[in-house]
């Protein structure tokens, strides 16, 4: 009997522990569907939650792609946006000054002279022509609210025609430009021109890049490369001011007119002055690369009377003695040759390129040089002589002064 009371129990306890355990899995079933629930519905959220996010981030992408196409096409031309001229004039005119200078001529009298410069940095460097300031005693410099004081000459180069002048103002007073970049112009951009043409303070005019990589005259048969060409009006006074493109940034220095011309003005290019102020402020020159070479540009017709096979080039009149040309076996012409009613100098060696790039003309050679040599460094040249192609190195030496 005792079995029998002990089996019932035993049976009883099975089966509360039994029924407990239903209970409990049936209640963690339905914690763990609540939580399941649960979870899918986060998982739904996050994934609209994503696709939204997913459609902002494409939507974004097509912004920055059309942002991009903007700074690119900023990039390529300084058109792409701008200001309006009076906005333009607005931003430059404190930066630009009037130059004044005394000079004292080999007669003994005295003559004086004006031009235009502007504001390079808070520190008093302003930038201007060489040819404004040229063999001057005394140089004072008149801003716009009528302030004037005395400047001395920092740094000069009469080869690109570009000089920098210091004043002692406090660093409040001045209005630095921002130079822009001038490779980035194209023809038929439009620019201001701002400077002091006959004394008048203050003028801008307005025009558009008529060309680009044009060349000037220099002093000792050189010329400056790169020359911005306008036609916004430019007059005596006007020189040394800045060329300003609109976004109000600097891309060139007015330097010279075609006498009695309308509308054909010249500009010394942004990177040009870029390339230069750090020689001309810390030694107060720029020197520039030499060849020690003259000679001219290759035509068709100069091609076959030479008997040329090539059709671009520069033919080589002459060496200078004692040159880097002339120490590297370069030769010159040694006969003479009329063609198309201009005489020549023939027989000497034609330059076709330059550490390995095709120069077709005597402009792109003089280019090549501005751009990427200095003195001592050396070139390798490729010429044709007597109808082979050889190869000669050149070590560049010093471009002379003036």
């Amino acid at each position: 009997m005792n079995d029998t009371i002990q089996n019932e129990s035993s049976s009883e306890r099975w089966k509360f522990i039994s029924l407990f355990l239903i209970v409990l899995v049936i209640f963690n079933v339905g914690f763990f569907v609540n939580i399941f629930r649960d979870f899918s519905s986060q998982v739904d959220i996050l994934q609209t939650q994503y696709s939204n996010l997913h459609q902002d981030f494409l939507e974004n992408q097509l912004k920055i792609a059309q942002l991009q196409q903007r700074i690119e096409g900023a990039t390529y031309s300084n058109q792409s946006w701008g200001f309006s001229y009076s906005e333009v004039f607005n931003l430059i005119k404190d930066s630009v000054v009037l130059i004044k200078t005394r000079i004292e001529t080999s007669y003994g009298f005295e003559d004086y002279a004006q031009g235009s410069g502007f504001i390079y940095s808070d520190d008093g460097y302003i930038l201007t022509n060489n040819h404004v300031i040229e063999d001057a005693e005394e140089i004072s410099v008149t801003f716009t609210n009528g302030n004037i004081t005395e400047a001395t000459i920092v740094g000069s180069d009469p080869y690109s025609d570009i000089a920098i002048i210091k004043v002692d103002v406090p660093s409040e007073t001045l209005n630095p430009v921002v130079l822009g970049n001038s490779s980035a112009l194209i023809v038929g951009e439009p620019v201001v021109a701002v400077g002091n043409p006959y004394g008048l303070s203050g003028t801008i005019t307005a025009g558009i890049i008529s060309q680009v990589g044009r060349e000037l005259s220099a002093p000792g048969g050189y010329n400056i490369i790169d020359v911005i060409q306008l036609d916004a009006a430019i007059n005596p006074g006007n020189s040394g001011g800045p060329l300003v493109n609109m976004r109000g940034e600097v891309i060139g220095i007015n330097t010279a007119i075609v006498t009695g011309s309308t509308g054909l003005g010249f500009a010394i290019p942004s990177d040009t002055i870029k390339r230069e102020i750090p020689s001309l402020l810390l030694n107060g020159e720029y020197i520039h690369s030499r060849v020690g070479i003259s000679g001219n540009t290759v035509t068709p017709e100069i091609a076959e009377i030479i008997g040329l096979n090539y059709k671009y080039g520069i033919l080589i009149s002459e060496v200078a003695p004692g040159g880097p040309a002339e120490n590297a076996g370069l030769r010159g012409g040694d006969r003479t040759e009329r063609i198309g009613g201009i005489i020549y100098v023939i027989g000497g060696d034609v330059i076709i390129g330059v550490d390995g790039i095709i120069m077709r003309n005597f402009n792109d050679f003089s280019v090549y040089l501005e751009r990427n040599t200095q003195p001592g460094m050396v070139i390798s040249l490729t010429i044709i002589r007597n109808n082979q192609k050889l190869t000669l190195n050149v070590t560049l030496g010093e471009r002379p002064p003036p």
